[in-house]
């Protein structure tokens, strides 16, 4: 959230949607948080597997997803994520609240997005890690 003039004028509910995918996204093994271009982007090992971007009327997340992709793709709010990602199986997704995005759907593709970025070790501890992980993850 480092787009202070969006941030300014998004609503409560934009800012909740926000929020939430932030804390989820944050809750994976050695997930940090960095602002290129003024938007958030999430990281494990220094390699983004997110990117999400406050407007005054949305959320905009970008996830690699190599399983989900064409599913996803179908939905109408998704697209190809632009700079030539999304032929590398980005995809982006437009979150408005009066449309009440599937808030559990873009936790589970912020799961694969992770998955298919972190090393196999920290995937590996996420399905054999400890139970805090677990538990802060539901949340």
């Amino acid at each position: 959230m480092h787009d202070k003039d969006a941030e300014s004028k998004a609503p409560a509910a934009v800012k909740k949607i926000m929020e939430a995918l932030r804390k989820h996204a944050l809750t994976y093994p050695e997930a940090t948080e960095d602002f290129p271009w003024g938007h958030s982007a999430m990281k494990v090992k220094g390699k983004a597997f997110a990117f999400i971007s406050l407007h005054s009327d949305e959320v905009s997340i970008s996830m690699k997803l190599p399983n989900s992709r064409d599913m996803a793709a179908d939905l109408p709010f998704t697209e190809p994520t632009e700079y030539g990602l999304g032929k590398h199986g980005w995809v982006t997704s437009h979150l408005r609240p009066k449309e009440k995005p599937p808030i559990d759907l873009i936790k589970s593709w912020i799961d694969e997005s992770y998955r298919a970025i972190a090393p196999k070790k920290l995937v590996a501890s996420l399905d054999g890690g400890s139970d805090r992980i677990k538990a802060s993850r539901r949340t």
